[in-house]
């Protein structure tokens, strides 16, 4: 697939193994969704989602009890989500989702990051027509897994996607569908090992080597902040 595809996919590996990052996210994920929707994951979907998430990634137990916890704490933060939509090197086009409890604080430093690359933020809303925002499912490939009756089953609950990458079945539906495919699965008693809302890029770019270079400075600046939950890109 040449150099620039292999160069992003190492580039992509090193940041999302970060799992110094990664735990405190997905905790983030847990205490808000409790603290939204109650503690019982039973009588709360978004709670049971972000738990799911979070044993996929091997958080450890312990982890995931004390991020319920917080959210009845006394002093509990209160974080709100925020997007930031920003132009960086080369003309890419990033989304960055943000859950925070000091917005001016956060601003402040994911518009010092773009700047620094020599990028700059853009009115909110000026990005949302660049990227599609769908529900996605990941399920283990097994044998019991059969991509063409799994299709049919799921198709009314809002299914529009299916497809399986080594030992792994993808599925996709627009974000509207998130909690309708979640129920039909639990149906179906199909064990997700993660669900989320992703936003894909609607024009794809393709840059070279060289501009990655430069991309992957900003998005690992950006990555590394501990308000930022996700980022999405333009790129191919």
């Amino acid at each position: 697939m040449g150099r620039a595809f292999e160069y992003r996919k190492a580039a992509k590996m090193k940041r999302w193994g970060k799992m110094s990052r990664l735990f405190p996210r997905l905790a983030k994920a847990i205490t808000m969704a409790a603290k939204e929707g109650g503690i019982d994951p039973d009588t709360n979907s978004s709670l049971r989602t972000a738990i799911q998430n979070a044993k996929a990634q091997n958080m450890p137990k312990d982890n995931i009890e004390n991020a319920v916890k917080r959210a009845i704490a006394k002093d509990a933060e209160n974080f709100e989500e925020v997007n930031y939509e920003g132009k960086g090197p080369s003309g890419v086009l990033v989304f960055v989702e943000c859950a925070t409890d000091n917005t001016t604080r956060t601003v402040a430093n994911v518009k010092s990051y773009f700047n620094k690359a020599g990028g700059s933020l853009v009115p909110t809303g000026s990005l949302e027509f660049m990227f599609n925002r769908r529900a996605v499912f990941e399920l283990e490939a097994t044998e019991e897994v059969d991509l063409e009756e799994l299709e049919l089953e799921l198709i009314d609950a809002g299914l529009e996607d299916i497809e399986q990458e080594e030992d792994t079945v993808f599925l996709y539906g627009d974000y509207t569908n998130f909690g309708t495919l979640s129920a039909a699965l639990e149906d179906l008693k199909l064990e997700v090992q993660k669900a989320s809302l992703q936003r894909f890029p609607t024009s794809p770019v393709e840059f070279s080597d060289e501009q990655m270079e430069d991309i992957e400075k900003l998005l690992e600046k950006i990555d590394d902040d501990d308000d930022v939950q996700a980022v999405y890109t333009n790129i191919s």
